[in-house]
């Protein structure tokens, strides 16, 4: 299951490095609202180079220090994504600004809360709000400007089923190597459909 596991997450890897320079190829023909996809998944990628490099080429093998910034970042890009396409008050996304550096100050200062993984579920699930409003508004558009709506379905699929697969980790007290293993793998699959969603809209992404 291990071998399994490494495979689905490599593969991933090779996923997301290919939406980052398809991304930056067809970055041109994304307006200013789709653009927010892009650094949404350059963030991802950004966090995930790190994690490689740290133990490998500076041999930091604890690499626990970025999940705050993981949390708040995803939460904060993801969030003002929707905010935008739902043409929310600006107000809103200054409040999400608000909530990701309080969070972040409050993590890295007095390590407050104890358990971050209680604020991962949080943004998970207000990142499933959000995206399941724009899912509604771009079902009932009949303009058929909705370039991204495959990706944006696919963030609501990964963030709802990846929140409950979180959620029931933790209420397992004692979990054997090989169910770890498991959940896991089944996570990375779930991240695989998402990349390949990005890859499928910026593939079919004309001018």
């Amino acid at each position: 299951m291990a071998d399994f596991y490494k495979a689905i997450l490599f593969l991933n890897y090779g996923l997301l490095l290919s939406v980052i320079l398809l991304g930056a190829v067809r970055f041109r023909v994304l307006n200013n609202k789709e653009k927010q996809y892009f650094y949404c998944i350059a963030f991802l990628f950004f966090i995930e180079l790190l994690n490689l490099v740290l133990p490998y080429v500076f041999n930091l093998n604890d690499t626990s220090f970025l999940y705050p910034l993981y949390i708040a970042g995803e939460f904060f890009l993801l969030s003002a994504l929707f905010i935008r396409k739902l043409n929310l008050p600006a107000y809103f996304l200054g409040l999400v600004a608000v909530v990701a550096s309080g969070f972040m100050i409050s993590k890295y200062s007095f390590d407050y809360p104890g358990n971050a993984d209680i604020a991962k579920v949080i943004s998970n699930i207000i990142i499933i709000c959000l995206s399941g409003f724009t899912l509604i508004r771009e079902i009932k558009d009949t303009s058929g400007q909705n370039r991204f709506l495959v990706t944006d379905a696919s963030i609501f699929f990964y963030y709802s089923v990846s929140v409950f697969i979180f959620i029931v980790q933790h209420q397992i007290a004692y979990l054997s190597e090989h169910d770890y293993y498991i959940i896991f793998s089944a996570n990375n699959i779930l991240s695989g459909i998402l990349y390949i969603s990005f890859l499928y809209t910026f593939i079919k992404l004309k001018k």
